[in-house]
């Protein structure tokens, strides 16, 4: 008997989509103290992965260091510490990093609009918004340093309560 995956709604899901539109309203609410919290919990999470990621390198005697993880770790540290210390320039690269985004993915869909002609003009439009959008980061960043972040945060669990609570979540059922 095989099973598949299929999408239902409970009255758990109910409560949990309920709980999480609650949420997001309140981390849009305080956008700022959102943004300044996840930079912390990243940079913790950078050192903790970062630590993992060396003493793995050097733990795996019998095929010699890896070097290159052992870089790669040493680099995580030291971004997780400034982001730990300085959680504004910590931002402020997350920021950037997400406005470069905005504009790559807009970038793309434009040049992806003349390949798929049934979907050019969705890819076009949304295109020119991601653009703009990274743009308006890019050109905003005093503004967009404290709060762009936070506003991401809160507009994804708000997103995320809607979606469970109007569509539920992927749970195992059975073969039809």
């Amino acid at each position: 008997m095989t099973t598949v995956m299929e999408r239902r709604r409970t009255g758990w899901d109910v409560v949990l989509g309920i709980l999480l539109l609650l949420a997001g309203l309140v981390v849009l609410a305080n956008a700022v103290v959102a943004t300044f919290l996840s930079v912390l919990l990243l940079g913790w999470f950078a050192i903790g992965a970062g630590v993992v990621t060396l003493v793995g390198a050097f733990v795996r005697r019998e095929s010699g260091v890896s070097w290159s993880a052992a870089l790669g770790g040493a680099v995580l540290i030291v971004l997780g510490v400034i982001m730990v210390r300085d959680p504004l320039a910590g931002a402020a690269g997350l920021t950037l990093l997400a406005g470069a985004l905005f504009l790559a993915v807009g970038l793309t869909r434009l040049f992806a609009a003349s390949q798929v002609p049934s979907a050019r003009v969705v890819l076009v439009v949304s295109g020119i918004l991601s653009i703009l959008l990274g743009l308006i980061v890019l050109f905003n960043l005093t503004i967009a340093v404290p709060s762009l972040l936070g506003l991401l945060l809160g507009i994804q669990i708000v997103v995320e309560g809607a979606t469970i609570l109007v569509a539920g979540r992927m749970r195992p059922g059975p073969a039809r």
